[in-house]
């Protein structure tokens, strides 16, 4: 191996340095892993950017990193299911197993979860990197790193879709074209979804959204929430039955009250202010219901599956592509959208 294990490391705000680390031992539960393929996420650019998000803030050097793949080096003592070699999907929270939420399913709840890139917590955008063993998912051959490394967005659809209650027949207003937008669209529609609708401020992502199966796009050309629902109700023939809101913007969130038919369900997946104002009386009076999602539990192998039937095709999300030793400019082009950057992905290999 060398002795390199070149690493991302964020020192504070705006303050990204690229550094030798130590390559880490597995515990006997763990796997040593050469990292392939990891995603930008907007959560990552944040950091890079503000320092924090809400209460996690970057207060000691934190390795980036969390949308990610890569190959099996070694295994520790007690893993059983991998070998070296393998090709595996790298699930990033790991929660204690132990706590009432874990035991119930909902381990993304968990208090103790370590999470890659959420300070405290090194992530893995770097040569080599340790892992939970069961938090690894070995990728079908004819699977790339690359959609491996997607799963982790896509993971977030899947577990939005299924707060949303998304079956055959369901009409589905997506807001926000992004890339969690846009997995929320692959996924709605593989799970049966008949008409999605998707908005958002650029166009350039609205058209990405129609060649990947939006039946209608909405270009969000102004502030006024309720005309925008009502545009939306006369392009889709009717109110949506489903609201997954994506990108945490207020006027958005208000679109998403607004648009959503009597009874139905609106699922909040952007994170954005922590407070805005709502019209909560309209949907309290209407009994369309709010939910949130935090992260995803149980979905990996859900949006594996999807990837790997040929349900859905993520490849076209990847619109721009980085080595590590350049991930000073892959994370420019995140954080500024330039040429029209989906998803940036960047290779440790």
């Amino acid at each position: 191996m060398g002795g390199d294990n070149l690493s991302a490391v964020l020192y504070g705000k705006n303050d990204l340095r690229l550094e030798n680390r130590p390559i880490p031992e597995p515990g006997p539960n763990d796997v040593l892993l050469r990292m392939s393929q990891v995603g930008i996420c907007g959560s990552d650019v944040s950091y890079l950017t503000k320092g924090y998000i809400g209460d996690f803030v970057v207060k000691q050097p934190m390795v980036l990193g969390h949308e990610s793949s890569g190959v099996v080096v070694s295994c520790g003592s007690k893993v059983k299911h991998l070998k070296p070699g393998d090709r595996v999907a790298i699930e990033p929270g790991v929660p204690c197993r132990m706590c009432d939420f874990c035991k119930g399913g909902k381990y993304n709840l968990c208090p103790d979860v370590f999470f890659c890139a959420t300070p405290p917590d090194h992530g893995n955008l770097c040569r080599f990197y340790t892992h939970a063993a069961d938090f690894c998912y070995k990728l079908p051959d004819h699977v790339t790193l690359e959609e491996g490394a997607i799963l982790e967005p896509l993971s977030v659809g899947v577990h939005a879709c299924r707060r949303a209650g998304v079956t055959i027949g369901s009409n589905v207003l997506i807001c926000g074209a992004g890339p969690i937008g846009l997995v929320n669209l692959l996924t709605a529609k593989a799970m049966g979804a008949t008409k999605v609708c998707i908005t958002d401020i650029a166009q350039n992502r609205l058209e990405v959204a129609k060649q990947m199966g939006a039946d209608y796009t909405v270009l969000v050309d102004t502030g006024d929430a309720e005309a925008l629902a009502k545009r939306i109700k006369e392009l889709m023939g009717g109110m949506p039955d489903i609201t997954i809101e994506c990108s945490g913007a207020e006027p958005s969130i208000r679109l998403g009250i607004f648009a959503t038919k009597s009874g139905g369900m609106m699922v909040l997946v952007g994170l954005g202010p922590a407070e805005v104002k709502v019209p909560i009386v309209n949907a309290a009076v209407r009994e369309v219901d709010i939910r949130g999602i935090f992260r995803y539990a149980n979905c990996y192998p859900t949006a594996l599956d999807m990837i790997a039937s040929g349900k859905i095709n993520v490849k076209p999300l990847i619109t721009h592509r980085y080595k590590l030793e350049e991930s000073a400019k892959a994370f420019e082009t995140a954080r500024t959208g330039a040429g029209g950057a989906i998803k940036v992905m960047i290779s440790c290999e």
